[in-house]
Formats: structure tokens, C-alpha cells, sequence
């Protein structure tokens, strides 16, 4: 990573408000940049460079077919280079831009418009070599070896904003559990994908916890997806909602009652399915799951026994549900540092924890002292909102000691926060 020197040489420092950590602006340019979400560093392996995807525009919706492109920001030199552009973006996490094992390989969403088919694509920033890889991607291994993906066309089913925009004709719909839909899992190198689990087999193996003893009466969707930190274990989530909500419906994930979520972790290879967190947990209002780093447990937001949102742990089977800490300080999206001690998290424009002028805290939570630090104060809220809106998603590099975020200060930027003071 370039020193403070070299950063400030380039890039312009945040000051608002009086931030905890030294922050820089490392998107200065025309704006529209956004890194993906707080599980995905957008700084390379090496930390010289910052992939991020920038938008066409931030005024609506993308349309299908709408481009945005790839940007790569040299950190040490202050330059930044359109890379590639894509067609396979949604506003949430753009074209889910992440890091291979190297500085020389960049994996990011694009779609055939064609017949409208999202896959991935391998890129070499450098070079300008690229490949298509036939496979969904949402999140790369630790070693860039696996990209893991539920199918993009359908996730508009549940929530919109986290996969490719598409005409509404291609986006399919479920017929209960389907036997040839779930977690994929694609061999970069070899180009090969593999459906790792079904919907149809998770749904049978939990039939009881999920409630889902008669599959047929639901539409049953895959959506998230993430390795674990040592690259062991994959986790996905799993959304249903009854058959007869309408053949038509999107967004439904907004429709509190009637969504039912579950997070299940298994192996790679789709062997040792776990059920970690099921509907009856998340009914009391759950979300964001994440991975502890030690990759033996989950970490969420969720109400548990009392009225606000509590920062929780769960082991991988679902047993020993319990806080992190003695606060109800759930919020936003929570990652928990290495030491075992930290947690990091933001906070939504609309969560009683902001401060109601557009502004939201960065929050640096001690779990054994239960004492809360606002690290910075940072513009978040968009006018149109919606999955328009910017969430600061803030994720750790590579050495747990640089924090990258996304605000909004009139238009989507990418920030840099050194937090080596901290720890």
C-alpha cells in the first residue's frame, strides 16, 4: 500500500467533521464510482491498485443493455484507466468487481445481450487480455481460483440492485425448489462450472427447519454468496415467498411476512451442507451475514430476544446463536476484525444511529469494553433512494488495515481510511 505521502501527493484528504483515521478521496475524477460490498476489498492483492465499477449515470434505473465501466485507480500514482466496460451491473454492487490472486487478474460481471446470459470475465488491467468465463459471479476466492454465484437473471425476483438488469421476459421464474438452480461454483481456469447445491437438495435435506415439506407452493431463489476468508467454505443464501404471490412479482424482499430467508455454508464442492441460520431466526428480523474471519462462524445483525437490531454470532450448524456484544448496536454491515475484539460496521441513511442531515457514522465498536467509536461522519443519503441509494459497504484490504467505503457527496465516490492508529 503507498504510504500517506505518496496518497496525499495524489489524492485529496477528507477532514469533514473531524475523522478518527487519516481518509482520502481516491475517486476524485467525474464521479459515479462504487466499490462492491463490504465482504470484497476493492485494493488489489499487492495494494497498489483500486478497481471499482463507475456508472453511466445515477439518476435512474439502469436499463437493460445500459453500460458502466470498469476503473482502475493507481494508488501509488494518482492515475486512473477505463479497463473495460460491461453491460452485466446493477446499482448495488455494479458489475461485482473483485481481485483474483494477483494484481493481473480482474474478475467482474458482464452479460450477452444477445440472448442475455451474464457470465464472468477474467482481465488482465495491465495488458488488456481477457476471457469470458461461463459462470456466475459474486464472489472470488481468496486465491481467484472459484468464482461462486446464485443465477444473476433471477435475483430481481427477491431484491433488485444485485444483479444485471435485464428485460423482464428473461428474468425466470421459479417453480418451487428447481433441481437445476442454486449455488454455482466455476473453475476460472478451467472454465468449468459446476452446480455445487440445489435448491431442489437444500430444500429436501432442511425440508423441516426451512418449512419447506411442500416445495411446490413456493418460488424458491438463491441470492447471496461468499468463501470463506481461508477460501474452505462457500456460504449462499436461500429466499422464498408462495407460489401465489403472482408470476409477476419483483422487489418482493420489501414485503416484510411474506420473504422467508435461510443462509446455509457447505464445501466447495457442495459436500457438508450446513444449515447456519433458518427462517425462524430471520422472521425476528435479521441481515447481512457475513463470515467470522476464523471462517468457523457467522457473524449477522438480528433481533434476538429484545426490541433492537443486536451484532450476533452463530457456528456453522446453527448452534450458539448469541451476541458479540452487550450493546444493541446492530447496524448496517457489520464485518468483525481478526483479533476477535473489533467490529466495523456503517450505518443506513434511514437507521436511528444516523444523523438525520444525509450523514452517517462509520462505527468502530470494542466488544470487550462495549464502547462505540463514530471513526468518521460520512455523507450517504441519495436523493432518489431506493436501490439507488449508496451504502458505505465498508471492507477491509488484504492486512485488515486499510478500510475502503463508498459516500456521497453529490455524486458516488470511493474512500480510503488508514486505521493502523487503531490497531
Amino acid at each position: 500500500m503507498p504510504t500517506a505521502s505518496e496518497l496525499d501527493r495524489h489524492f485529496p484528504r477528507y477532514t469533514d467533521f473531524e475523522p478518527k483515521v487519516p481518509i482520502w478521496c481516491v475517486t476524485p475524477g467525474e464521479g459515479r464510482y462504487l466499490h462492491r460490498f463490504f465482504d470484497t476489498s476493492p485494493v488489489s492483492p499487492s495494494g497498489r491498485y483500486l478497481a471499482v465499477t463507475r456508472l453511466p449515470q445515477e439518476q435512474r434505473t439502469p436499463k437493460p443493455g445500459d453500460v458502466a465501466e470498469i476503473v482502475v485507480v493507481d494508488l501509488r500514482e494518482g492515475t486512473e484507466r477505463v479497463v473495460a466496460q460491461t453491460q452485466g451491473w446493477e446499482p448495488q454492487l455494479g458489475a461485482q468487481v473483485n481481485w483474483g490472486g494477483s494484481d493481473d487478474a480482474l474478475l467482474f460481471s458482464d452479460c450477452d445481450t444477445s440472448d442475455w446470459t451474464p457470465h464472468a470475465v477474467l482481465l488482465n488491467p495491465h495488458t488488456g487480455e481477457s476471457r469470458r468465463i461461463d459462470g456466475p459471479l459474486y464472489h472470488a476466492s481468496p486465491d481467484g481460483r472459484l468464482i461462486c454465484g446464485t443465477n444473476p437473471k433471477a435475483m430481481r425476483r427477491t431484491q433488485g440492485g444485485y444483479g444485471v438488469a435485464l428485460p423482464n421476459d428473461a428474468v425466470p421464474l421459479n417453480e418451487g425448489a428447481p433441481a437445476d438452480d442454486g449455488l454455482f461454483i466455476t473453475d476460472v481456469e478451467a472454465n468449468t462450472r459446476t452446480l455445487a447445491v440445489s435448491l431442489a437438495d437444500a430444500a429436501d435435506k432442511f425440508a423441516e427447519p426451512l418449512g419447506l415439506t411442500d416445495p411446490e407452493k413456493f418460488r424458491v431463489y438463491g441470492f447471496h454468496s461468499k468463501f470463506s476468508p481461508t477460501g474452505e467454505r462457500v456460504l449462499f443464501t436461500m429466499r422464498w415467498y408462495s407460489a401465489t404471490h403472482g408470476a409477476d412479482a419483483f422487489g418482493v424482499h420489501d414485503m416484510r411476512g411474506q420473504t422467508r430467508y435461510a443462509v446455509l455454508t457447505c464445501k466447495p464442492d457442495g459436500t457438508d451442507l450446513q444449515l447456519g441460520v433458518g427462517p425462524d431466526e430471520w422472521d425476528k428480523d435479521g441481515h447481512h451475514i457475513n463470515w467470522h474471519p476464523d471462517g468457523n462462524a457467522l457473524s449477522l445483525n438480528l433481533r434476538i430476544e429484545q426490541e433492537l437490531m443486536t451484532l450476533c454470532r452463530v457456528d456453522l450448524d446453527g448452534s450458539n446463536l448469541r451476541a458479540i456484544s452487550e450493546l444493541d448496536n446492530g447496524s448496517g454491515h457489520p464485518t468483525v476484525h481478526p483479533d476477535d475484539r473489533h467490529v466495523l460496521t456503517d450505518v443506513y441513511a434511514h437507521e436511528s444511529r444516523a444523523f438525520g442531515d444525509g450523514t452517517t457514522p462509520l462505527r468502530w465498536i470494542d466488544t470487550h469494553t462495549n464502547e462505540e467509536t463514530c471513526i468518521a461522519r460520512i455523507p450517504s443519503k441519495t436523493p432518489q433512494g431506493g436501490i439507488l441509494r449508496v451504502d458505505p459497504h465498508p471492507a477491509w484490504d488484504r492486512t485488515w488495515t486499510w478500510v475502503a467505503f463508498n459516500a456521497f457527496p453529490g455524486t458516488r465516490r470511493v474512500y480510503l481510511a488508514d486505521f493502523s492508529s487503531l490497531l
